[in-house]
């Protein structure tokens, strides 16, 4: 089934936020929490201290109404900056891949695509984009058809 969420970036402190998070809501996380150490590095990627294999690279916990609050810590070290604006992306899992080049086509007509759809290590069909408007979308499209 089609789902919206929101996805969270900060710079050190998801785990802090997301523990709160799950006590204030009284869910769950789903499949715990993954880090950057648990993710293969691109080719050519420099190796990540300690310290940051230990930041989350994704954590995704249940809210209210079937709403999934989903987050991310970028730290500057990885070469990424947390600035209010780009700490908020939308994320669109829609039913089909169909669906899932629709959308990003769409959205991205005279906005800026950031990562273009492509299977991921993870198993999904991903893509980021900035529309026109300056909002930020994720599209994760977890069929295979």
């Amino acid at each position: 089934m089609a789902s919206t969420s929101t996805y969270l970036n900060f710079a050190r402190s998801t785990e802090e936020a997301f523990t709160f998070y799950k006590s204030v809501f009284g869910t769950e996380f789903v499949n715990g929490i993954m880090r950057h150490g648990d993710v293969p590095l691109p080719e050519g990627a420099p190796q990540l201290s300690d310290e940051d294999k230990r930041l989350v690279m994704n954590v995704q916990l249940p809210i209210l109404g079937g709403h999934m609050l989903m987050g991310t810590d970028i730290p500057e070290s990885m070469g990424l900056k947390v600035n209010q604006g780009n700490n908020v992306y939308i994320c669109l899992d829609p039913d089909s891949r169909t669906e899932a080049d629709r959308l990003f086509a769409a959205l991205s007509a005279g906005g800026k695509v950031e990562e273009p759809l492509q299977e991921m290590f993870w198993g999904d069909y991903f893509g980021t984009l900035v529309d026109r408007f300056g909002i930020q979308w994720m599209v994760n499209c977890t069929s295979k058809s």
